[in-house]
């Protein structure tokens, strides 16, 4: 069931090349270039549109429709919100002798893509070759602002190459007449716009969620423009625009998005306000400081990997080139600006998944900023603060008490309406626990904890207690009807995921209570009376968690949930390698039916609380587990190399391995074309940091045992410690530990204890 590359673009180990176009690629190639700053996305879908196959997508983030839907039984939703394309602020069309500019009909050479990650920049050029016989060179050049999250930059370059003579036009537009693929409609309405000299604005709302959003451009050019309105678009154009051989003529179009819950004349004005502010910044200038973020940012995430051997170049530097795309697109998709947004299984990059965010957020995604953005990650938990009332509401609906936060949301509301999915799966509430547990454990952030995390972990411990069952046969406790990380096996009782990952927030939660006590009073005494929380409901949590069930066998294997040991065994190197992925060629019974394991479950835990389990326990569960799972998840790989290279295993490891940082890159599983996978994108980052540097984070201390591919001479990389910035060098022989900044710490490298300090730590392998 090997999964096969779909080589196209060229290795570089800063850059993604597309050189030459090929049409069939066309929207993969629109994943792959697209480009965000959290707030803002767009896929990488060419300006002046055209007949070429395209999901030509510009994303606000926290934009989003509702849809109603049947009433059905209760805890079932009757309302459901998905992302919805924005304001499309590249759009432009160009006429030259009668022809207009379309990729899928002119005559066109020397066609190139570049994404340089280092600048953040997506640059298209190419030789328009008319009709007529003129050719005109044309670069194209965008980015998102990092650091002013609600503006964006276009720069257009027009170079006769072998005329002197006059364009017919060129418009610029700034449309909301954009419509969701999916469903096939446009949901903005009641638009109004302006444009005057090289100015223009236009204001949109959502027909249903009545989000009102503000687009505003500026052009700089030395050219006249004349104004145009049309559906839900704002227009500049320019005729007769004279062009000289062999002499670039450049437009900028710096863009303003605004979308902060303000409306009418409140949105206009501060719109208005953010662009008049944008006039005098050039382009050159925002690009100057676009560069100098990015370099602050690759200098504390930045992975090196470097061999000496030739016969492996080639596959070291797919890797190189792969593991930056996937912190790039990680800096893209969330760095913190927002407390009110999470991160999409998609990103900013497609309408897939509907743009939801699950509980991978935390399980998943979660490590890459504790180690690199530690303030991101304080952001993302205090998402789930935001919407602790939401999920308060939902756990009314399933009948529970306490927080059960959704499966799937944009806002907080559960948005999936597949009950099987929504109403029993716990994960996205234990994950939640979790985060905040993990985020503790490295930051120490107890101002956080006391503040925000405790209320959050009461109310997910009631939810917990009011969910779990007793069994009268054995006396322990346990949850019956869910679905665990396998989502091929539902409505099943004592799943081991579900029972240990409560047990551990129950644990937690009570633990925190009781150190809140102590370490600050004042507000354990104000949170105790604002949700009516006991002392002895707090002890009820820590007895349910000390009765919880976890069906193991004597030699340590753990049964994935009641009776699955009696699940018909199907061998998965008997099933034809056409009928993958299952989910698409099964009926969604037959899925059921078998001991298949879409993805890792009782593996799962055992990653993220790696330090709790033994390395017998860990070894003869993924022995068993591995061989029954047919990773139908893009994060179902990186955990499995990362347990491999664990236990030794580092021809598995590397396996797995194989394709995790290039999943998108070379179109794996067939899908990019969808957009990014977002948790695959952050689980290779962990995937190296955590398997190949044996990196573990969920002890008391900072942990590592650095184990290499054997293809791998070197590996380095930063990481981000409680306030400290540790350099780490990772070589065949030895591991260099560097600490560029904070005080001395220690730490256990191959379990053994060592302190680092001011001078360079060598640790022998």
């Amino acid at each position: 069931m090997a999964k096969i590359a779909d080589k196209y673009f060229i290795s570089n180990p800063w850059k993604v090349i597309e050189q030459g176009f090929d049409p069939s690629y066309s929207r993969v190639s629109e994943s792959i270039f697209a480009l965000s700053n959290e707030n803002l996305g767009v896929r990488g879908n060419f300006d002046e549109g055209g007949s070429i196959d395209s999901l030509r997508g510009a994303y606000v983030n926290g934009v989003y429709e509702v849809h109603k839907l049947s009433k059905s039984y209760r805890g079932i939703i009757d309302k459901t919100h998905f992302m919805i394309p924005a304001v499309d602020w590249l759009a432009t069309d160009i006429v030259l002798d009668g022809e207009a500019l379309n990729l899928g009909s002119v005559k066109f050479s020397d066609f190139s893509r570049e994404l340089d990650m280092r600048l953040g920049t997506l640059t298209r050029s190419f030789v328009w070759h008319t009709a007529s016989g003129k050719s005109l060179e044309l670069t194209f050049i965008r980015f998102m602002d990092m650091t002013h999250n609600e503006r964006a930059y276009q720069r257009i370059v027009l170079t006769p190459q072998n005329f002197s003579g006059a364009l017919d036009s060129i418009t610029l537009s700034l449309s909301f007449n954009m419509v969701h693929e999916g469903r096939n409609a446009c949901f903005w309405d009641d638009t109004t716009s302006s444009a005057q000299g090289n100015s223009m604005t236009i204001v949109s709302r959502t027909k249903s969620s009545r989000k009102e959003v503000f687009a505003g451009a500026h052009i700089d050019a030395p050219i006249e423009f004349s104004a145009a309105q049309g559906e839900k678009t704002t227009t500049l154009y320019a005729k007769s625009i004279k062009l000289t051989q062999g002499e670039s003529l450049t437009i900028d179009k710096k863009v303003a998005v605004v979308f902060d819950g303000s409306e009418g004349d409140a949105l206009l004005n501060r719109g208005q306000k953010l662009l008049s502010s944008m006039q005098d910044v050039s382009f050159d200038f925002a690009l100057e400081t676009q560069k100098a973020y990015w370099e602050r940012h690759w200098a504390v995430s930045d992975v090196l990997i470097e061999t000496a051997n030739a016969e492996d170049a080639t596959s070291v530097a797919d890797e190189q080139q792969g593991i930056r795309f996937c912190i790039f697109q990680m800096a893209q998709t969330y760095n913190g600006g927002s407390v009110h947004h999470n991160i999409g299984a998609k990103g900013l990059t497609g309408e897939a998944y509907n743009g939801h965010a699950f509980w991978d957020s935390e399980a998943c995604c979660l490590p890459f900023y504790l180690f690199t953005n530690p303030d991101a990650a304080k952001s993302l938990l205090l998402f789930r603060y935001n919407t602790l009332p939401q999920a308060l509401e939902r756990a009314k609906m399933l009948d529970c008490e306490g927080a059960c936060y959704p499966l799937a949301t944009l806002n907080g509301d559960e948005a999936c309406d597949l009950w099987q999915h929504a109403s029993i799966q716990l994960q996205p509430s234990t994950a939640v626990a979790y985060g905040i547990w993990h985020y503790e454990k490295v930051t120490r952030d107890d101002d956080f904890l006391w503040l925000y995390g405790a209320e959050i972990l009461a109310q997910i411990a009631r939810f917990l207690i009011s969910r779990v069952g007793k069994s009268p046969l054995t006396g322990k406790y346990g949850y019956y009807g869910v679905m665990g990380p396998d989502e091929f096996h539902m409505m099943v009782n004592n799943n081991a995921y579900t029972n240990y990952m409560g047990k551990r927030s129950l644990e937690y939660a009570a633990m925190v209570a009781k150190r809140m006590e102590d370490a600050s009073p004042d507000l354990y005494l104000k949170l105790m009376q604002k949700i009516s929380l006991t002392k002895d409901e707090i002890s009820h949590w820590e007895y349910v968690a000390e009765n919880m069930a976890m069906p193991m066998t004597d030699e340590g294997l753990i049964e994935q949930f009641d009776g699955y040991f009696d699940f018909p065994y199907l061998d998965i190197n008997s099933i034809p390698i056409d009928e993958f992925p299952l989910y698409g060629h099964w009926s969604y019974d037959r899925l059921y039916r078998t001991s298949l394991i879409k993805q890792p479950d009782v593996l799962m835990f055992l990653y993220l609380y790696n330090s709790s389990f033994s390395e017998n326990i860990k070894r003869i569960n993924y022995d068993y587990y591995e061989p029954r799972t047919i990773h139908e998840s893009s994060l179902s790989p990186a955990v499995h190399s990362i347990l491999a290279a664990e236990l030794g295993k580092m021809d598995e490891a590397t396996k797995f391995f194989g394709f995790v940082t290039r999943l998108d890159l070379d179109n794996y599983n067939r899908n990019t074309r969808e957009g990014l996978h977002t948790t695959s994108i952050a689980m290779a980052w962990i995937n190296i940091i955590y398997g190949f540097a044996g990196l573990r984070s969920d002890d008391d201390v900072l942990h590592l045992a650095p184990r290499l591919p054997p293809r791998w001479n070197t590996l380095t990389f930063s990481l981000v410690w409680m306030g400290r910035n540790i350099k780490i060098k990772i070589g065949a022989s030895e591991t260099v530990f560097s600490l560029l900044q904070g005080e001395p710490m220690d730490m256990l490298v191959y379990g053994k204890k060592v302190t680092l300090s001011a001078d360079n730590l060598v640790i022998d392998r």
